[in-house]
């Protein structure tokens, strides 16, 4: 599917139907700055910028978790962070939240690969960075998405190739990313506000979306391999492996990494 774009990123069309939210009340869109979270940890030490989320049609130093680099054409991809401030949940919790919502705004067939890659097709879309600064007795959050939208084959390094995919790619129109941003924000705002009454739901719905539950994994944790079944999530504290070995172990989102599932 190839086509010429047409669609810009626009504060108006992103924010239709968000008036009632906490999450994109304020938003910036920059036609390119080198990386969105950087945008939105030098306004977290602020209450009143809760909420605020930052879009770029281009970035010129995105990051990944660890030292990856999250690459992207310009115009191709949905690239923002969010911003919470005054959060009483665990980083875990955001983590699982955050990727949940990443799903939902892909679409129905998009699934989660713990912590945080959203899958189409047993191809990474979609990926996650969250960050965090302390202020006083609070910390607040910035959540990195990068979505896939507009890319085509061609479009990805050749390293990633095999293992990267889009919107786009999965469809037979090309997406306008305008709605994808309002489907992520408007997730956002809603499972902020049901985790908070209802912490098992959102376990469920990780565990409907997830690529790992009721499959043998292979988890890097700390630089050591653990084998076991996954067994589903706990919000606060991570993924849920039946050990090989025996024995029950979680594993943290911000130490942890799938190396393998059969």
């Amino acid at each position: 599917m190839t086509g010429k774009l047409t669609e810009s990123l626009d504060s108006d069309r992103i924010s239709a139907n968000l008036k009632t939210t906490r999450i994109g009340k304020k938003l910036f869109v920059y036609k390119s700055t080198s990386s969105t979270n950087d945008v939105a940890l030098r306004c977290a030490n602020k209450a009143v910028n809760d909420g605020l989320v930052v879009f770029a049609e281009n970035q010129t130093a995105g990051r990944g978790r660890g030292k990856n680099k999250w690459q992207s054409s310009a115009g191709k991809s949905l690239l923002c962070s969010i911003l919470l401030v005054g959060y009483k949940l665990a980083q875990q919790t955001i983590s699982l939240l955050a990727a949940v919502a990443a799903a939902e705004a892909v679409g129905e067939e998009a699934k989660i690969k713990f912590p945080n890659d959203i899958i189409l097709n047993n191809k990474k879309a979609a990926g996650i960075l969250i960050e965090s600064r302390q202020n006083g007795d609070s910390t607040s959050f910035v959540i990195g998405v990068g979505i896939n939208c507009h890319q085509q084959a061609e479009d990805f390094p050749e390293d990633i190739r095999d293992t990267a995919t889009s919107i786009d790619l999965n469809s037979p129109r090309q997406c306008d990313r305008n709605i994808v941003a309002r489907r992520l924000l408007r997730s956002m705002d809603s499972w902020l506000k049901r985790v908070a009454k209802n912490p098992d739901a959102l376990a469920d719905a990780w565990q409907q979306r997830s690529s790992q539950f009721g499959h043998s994994v292979t988890v890097i944790y700390n630089g050591r391999k653990f084998s076991g079944v996954c067994m589903g999530i706990d919000t606060e504290k991570g993924l849920i492996l039946r050990m090989e070995r025996g024995g029950i172990r979680i594993f943290e989102p911000a130490q942890s990494s799938i190396l393998s599932v059969s």
